[in-house]
């Protein structure tokens, strides 16, 4: 019996969204748009997940930190799922 052969669909990378708004600074203040880019563990998602480029990745990544830091995001998630 012969093997199937998979064949492997391109998938198309969604834009950073940063880069479309042409947003520069990311504020750590900004709740609504960090909660975002976190899952209900309270874990970073990676850049394959949210689209953003690397330049922005790591600055998403650095915001979240400093909002952690002074309280505004939980170190845990809720465990709720959205």
């Amino acid at each position: 019996m012969a093997r199937k052969i998979n064949k492997k669909l391109f998938v198309r990378r969604r834009p950073c969204q940063f880069c479309i708004n042409n947003q520069e600074y990311i504020d750590y203040k900004d709740q609504e748009l960090l909660q975002n880019y976190i899952n209900q563990h309270g874990k970073i998602l990676s850049s394959r997940i949210t689209g953003c480029c690397s330049r922005h990745q790591r600055t998403l990544a650095t915001a979240i930190k400093r909002s952690r830091i002074v309280a505004i995001l939980p170190f845990i998630g809720s465990g709720k799922v959205k």
